[in-house]
This record gives structure tokens, C-alpha cells and sequence, in this order.
């Protein structure tokens, strides 16, 4: 099986369901005279789900040429969609869309999932993947943000009287916001700070964390499912935000292998 064949639709599986979804969350927050905006969501939607459809036909014996040329043209659509969200954050910003339901933070968040996106498929295809050291920080940056940012989301979206769910979701906030400090933190102390035990803590306490909040967007989800809580919070959309901590999850519990010497040689990560 190839390594980049496999990494890549993996990947492409993933964020292509995604960028669909947010499509559709971000149509549903669009007024009824935004035509314009809806159809280039609705158009972004069809995109991504012919995407996702044409990833599940890829077999990880596939030519691994057919799929560098496959990576390009999702990076393309990615870049595409990515342009789209900074646009609507622009005019949502400058209070030309009044009365839309998207919030700002919300449309910078799923922008910087798009670039996520495409930036990694660029890294695939020119086969220029980040040093280990470098992965668990930046990685860590990234999706500590989304994670605190998704508690925010849950506790805005949340119908008000739920009072202890929203409770739960601000001390979430409030949680993952101190854990991206303390990621930028052992960013900035690069490369001195890039060492077994310092990174191996710092996988093990966001990784706590991280299953403390997947439980409680689980939870979540299962009731809103249910029609056992009052929010306005879509179901997919409950359902969006479990998954992109499962997927964090994963990415840690990768991390956490490599950092035991179960995949790379602790010597590798040492400066």
C-alpha cells in the first residue's frame, strides 16, 4: 500500500465531507434575498460531494500519479471555497448582510479549516510534511483553537434556559482557550522546547482534555437527536463537531505512538 496514496484520501475523505457541510451551514444562515450567495453555496456543496464520492472510488493500490493530480484539483476547489468564506466574513464584518445568522467567528473558523485543507494536500503532493516536532505543535495549535472555538458555537446555540449545558460549554471554552496559550507558548520556545518529555505531556494533557469534550459533544448530539434539549444547533451540525474531535483524537493518539518510539526513533525528534 502506499504511504501518500493512503494519507491522501484519507485526508480528502475527511475534509471533503466537511467543506460540504459547511456549505450547507452556511446557506442556512443566509437571508432569503441572498440568492446570490445561496446558489455559491449550494454550487460549493455539489462540488465537494462529487469529491467525496469520487475519494470512495479510489483504491490505495491506485496509481499514486492519478491521485497527485486528483490532490491538485481538490487543493483547487479547497482554495476556491476558502476565497468564498473570507468573502462572506468580509461583508458580514462590514454589516452589508444584517439580520444573516452565521456568526462571524463561525465563518473565520471554517476558513481556517478550508486553508487547513488545502495547505495539507499541497504538503502531500509536494512531499514536503513537516518534521514530527513541528507537526505536534502546529497540529496542536490548529485544532485546540477549532475545539475551543466549537464550545463557544455549543454554548451560543444552546437554547438559553439550558443553563448547565451552557455552563458546561464556557468552562470548555474557558478550558481549551488556556491550552491554546499554552501551545503558542511551546510554539514560540521552538526548537529548545521540541523535546520527548516536554512534547509528550503536552499530547497527554490535550488529549484528556480533548476526550472530555468529544464525550460532552457526544452527549450533546445523542440529545438534540433525541429532541431531548432546546437549541437551535442542527443536528448534522452536532454531529460535525464530534467528528472533527474524533478526528483530533486520532491525530493525537498518532503522536502519542510516535513519541513512544512505536513508529519514529526518539532520537529523530531531539535537536
Amino acid at each position: 500500500m502506499d504511504e501518500f496514496v493512503a494519507r491522501s484520501l484519507d485526508e480528502i475523505r475527511f475534509w471533503s465531507r466537511i467543506m460540504k457541510e459547511h456549505s450547507l451551514f452556511l446557506g442556512l444562515g443566509f437571508r432569503a434575498e441572498d440568492t446570490q450567495l445561496k446558489n455559491e453555496a449550494n454550487q460549493f456543496y455539489a462540488v465537494f460531494e462529487e469529491i467525496e464520492r469520487r475519494a470512495y472510488e479510489f483504491q490505495p493500490e491506485t496509481d499514486p500519479h492519478i491521485i497527485q493530480a486528483f490532490n491538485t484539483e481538490v487543493r483547487i476547489a479547497a482554495t476556491n471555497i476558502w476565497a468564498f468564506k473570507r468573502k462572506v466574513l468580509g461583508l458580514i464584518l462590514q454589516c452589508k448582510l444584517p439580520g444573516q445568522t452565521n456568526f462571524p467567528l463561525l465563518v473565520d473558523h471554517v476558513s481556517r479549516e478550508a486553508n487547513y485543507f488545502r495547505n495539507r494536500l499541497e504538503e502531500l503532493n509536494s512531499g514536503t510534511l513537516e518534521p514530527l516536532p513541528d507537526a505536534i505543535i502546529d497540529e496542536n495549535v490548529f485544532f485546540l483553537k477549532i475545539m475551543a472555538d466549537h464550545a463557544k458555537f455549543i454554548g451560543h446555540l444552546l437554547d438559553p434556559s439550558e443553563r448547565k449545558l451552557v455552563d458546561q460549554a464556557r468552562e470548555f471554552s474557558n478550558d481549551f482557550d488556556k491550552l491554546v496559550f499554552q501551545a503558542v507558548d511551546l510554539s514560540h520556545m521552538r526548537p529548545q522546547s521540541q523535546t520527548v518529555p516536554l512534547l509528550s505531556q503536552f499530547v497527554d494533557e490535550n488529549r484528556v482534555s480533548v476526550k472530555s469534550l468529544r464525550d460532552f459533544k457526544k452527549t450533546a448530539r445523542d440529545l438534540i437527536e433525541e429532541c431531548r434539549i432546546k437549541s437551535i444547533i442542527h443536528p448534522l451540525l452536532a454531529d460535525h463537531v464530534f467528528r472533527e474531535a474524533e478526528r483530533f483524537l486520532f491525530i493525537l493518539d498518532m503522536f502519542d505512538q510516535s513519541l513512544s518510539g512505536v513508529k519514529v526513533n526518539k532520537r529523530e525528534i531531539l535537536y
